[in-house]
């Protein structure tokens, strides 16, 4: 029997995912710089209402609070004895809503980064790393979480650690990449290296793709940089940065409005993926349009680089040397991946 991820993937063409975790819970009254995991034990009202506000905007996946969830991420606020309890009390709040809508909903544990650069770059050993992760998975799969969701990844390692780990807490894993302003994550990975990466893997992820990096043009073009890896029986993620941060008076905010975010949707869509969302800066509000607009799209053609830019804005750094040749990978050690 299949997960409830991949059952619906085999009922529908696309899955709606949600938008923001940090920058809403910010809006809710979260100071910057502390950590919103925290307020799975000290606001779990707001917690809820943040996921009960992506329910209700039409997402199909949700993403539970625990993003910095690894011992390695709450150390830094002395709550890294907590690290089980903080990532199953997050599943559990996000469990219970679903079990409230009255619909289909994927309950997705989030895994980012440590934080901490693995060995021989830095100090953590993929060995602690893997420890690291499945501390943080056990407290997700006890909480009652369908699928594990490793996000906002650059280093092949750390992901690699990741994906072990949930393999051996038995519990399937879907996992996304940052692509920066060279399209490429921080190591020098590229949209394509990411796709035939989950290829050779096993077990294989149900899905991979590309969340946050510089938003929606930017993550286009990778899709378009990799239509040649995409087969008919891969899932392919989206989860894009609504526009760009912007510095206000009342703190950064994103300047995507919710025509561009409808306009991205339609665009990923017709690229590839089939699990779209959006990231840092994506609110219900735009969640809502952006169901509206793959709910009236037919899927396309894959999109041109010319039509992206001019649809949803220019790329930024040297993006577009993913197409238009390949430009040299931003790190040297990484070369051969690129």
């Amino acid at each position: 029997m299949p997960d409830r991820l991949t059952a619906m993937l085999e009922e529908r063409e696309w899955i709606l995912a949600d938008g923001a975790t940090g920058t809403n819970l910010i809006a809710m009254g979260l100071t910057q710089g502390y950590p919103p995991e925290q307020w799975n034990f000290e606001q779990p009202e707001k917690v809820r209402a943040h996921y009960r506000s992506f329910i209700e905007a039409g997402s199909d996946l949700v993403l539970t609070n625990t993003f910095g969830g690894t011992a390695n991420r709450l150390k830094l606020h002395k709550a890294e004895d907590k690290t089980y309890e903080v990532n199953k009390v997050a599943a559990e709040l996000l469990r219970e809503e679903i079990a409230k809508c009255g619909r289909e909903v994927i309950c997705a544990g989030s895994v980012g980064p440590t934080g901490d650069l693995f060995q021989p770059n830095g100090d953590l050993s993929y060995e602690d790393g893997v420890a690291a992760f499945a501390e943080q998975i056990r407290g997700l799969k006890d909480g009652g979480v369908d699928v594990v969701w490793i996000e906002t990844m650059f280093d092949e390692q750390e992901l690699r650690a990741a994906l072990e780990a949930a393999a051996s807490c038995e519990i399937p894993a879907v996992y996304t990449m940052s692509f920066d302003t060279s399209g490429r994550t921080m190591m020098g990975l590229t949209p394509s290296y990411c796709i035939r990466l989950a290829k050779s893997l096993t077990p294989r992820p149900i899905a991979c793709g590309g969340n946050c990096g510089t938003g929606a043009p930017d993550l286009i073009a990778g899709l378009i940089s990799a239509q040649d890896r995409i087969g008919p029986d891969d899932v392919i993620v989206a989860k894009a940065n609504c526009g760009i941060p912007e510095m206000t008076d009342d703190g950064i905010r994103y300047n995507g409005t919710p025509e561009l975010m409808a306009d991205y949707v339609r665009l990923a869509r017709d690229a590839g993926a089939r699990i779209i969302g959006g990231c840092c800066g994506t609110t219900p509000e735009h969640i809502a349009v952006m169901r509206e607009a793959l709910e009236r799209h037919e899927k396309g053609p894959c999109p041109t680089l010319d039509a992206t830019v001019e649809i949803l804005g220019p790329l930024t750094g040297t993006t577009r040397s993913l197409i238009e040749g390949g430009g040299p990978p931003r790190s040297k050690r990484r070369r051969r991946r690129a």
